[in-house]
């Protein structure tokens, strides 16, 4: 009960923040020039035959995709930037050590801020990315085939980032965390598209780099989960045409996450909170 306590208090805390209301006014501003993007293409495109009924489903589905990375991109900077501070900021400003001499465990108290910046995460995804798809499909007509999925795996993808945040918080200041927590999402997703082009080259041992970077750090494999379940079945066909060499592309996914993968990254979460609580009882305050 006490972490759900400081859950609820966390989530009050980051509401107040500076960076909460900017990242409201951004999104707002980011559905705002997608509207008005989305737009032009539509006026762009000339209308007629069921072929270019076809080819206009394909790049709004293109665009719609470029868009959301963009918008995964933001809320992953969004996760590490509110998580980070969460325990490393009240550790050095000494707010975190007299709300820990109440009868505050460290694991509920943990746990707690874990819950807060998650709740505050989803929150954030689902109210912009369904703000996103409601704009697209009044302005052009399309909507994705699966939106609850993909909406979903963006949830999952600022998970796996926030609970590393959080856990690199409890043993380095809060910037330092917030740093290396970005730096290694920008490598993850770089070690996918290595990966993609091993797949592509037909080069076992380049394809490697991007299996093993998508187990450390499962945001990229989240993130072709996000791109499959965006994607039309006419895109879809094409790219199963296309074969492997499809794979090298990082906007595009032929298949969804396994299941044994998505249970991996839920092993990870786990994995990765239980190692913050570890630390976070070990260390000196």
């Amino acid at each position: 009960m006490t972490a759900f306590v400081v859950a609820w208090l966390t989530v009050r805390e980051a509401a107040r923040r500076r960076l909460f209301i900017a990242l409201l006014l951004i999104t707002a501003a980011a559905v705002t020039l997608t509207a008005w993007g989305f737009a032009q293409v539509r006026d762009a495109l000339p209308p007629g035959t069921l072929t270019s009924d076809v080819e206009r489903q394909l790049i709004y589905a293109q665009l719609l995709i470029l868009v959301t990375f963009m918008f995964s991109f933001v809320l992953a900077l969004s996760a590490v930037f509110i998580a980070a501070p969460i325990v490393a900021g009240e550790l050095e400003s000494g707010i975190a050590l007299a709300l820990l001499a109440r009868p505050v465990r460290r694991v509920e108290y943990l746990v707690g801020r874990w819950l807060g910046v998650a709740a505050l995460v989803f929150g954030y995804a689902v109210g912009a990315g369904v703000a996103e798809l409601v704009v697209v499909r009044l302005i052009t007509g399309y909507a994705p085939p699966s939106p609850v999925p993909a909406i979903g795996y963006l949830c999952a993808e600022a998970l796996v980032l926030l609970t590393l945040a959080l856990a690199l918080s409890t043993r380095l200041s809060a910037i330092t965390a917030g740093v290396i927590g970005v730096a290694i999402f920008g490598l993850a997703w770089i070690g996918g598209i290595v990966g993609g082009i091993g797949v592509a080259l037909d080069e076992p041992g380049i394809s490697r780099v991007g299996e093993i970077s998508r187990l450390l750090l499962p945001t990229d494999g989240l993130w072709r989960g996000v791109a499959y379940h965006l994607e039309p079945t006419p895109l879809l066909l094409a790219a199963q045409g296309a074969g492997p060499a499809a794979a090298a592309f990082p906007f595009f996914a032929a298949e969804p996450p396994s299941t044994p993968y998505l249970a991996w990254c839920a092993g990870w979460v786990v994995l990765v909170l239980g190692l913050a609580i570890v630390s976070f009882r070990r260390r000196e305050i």
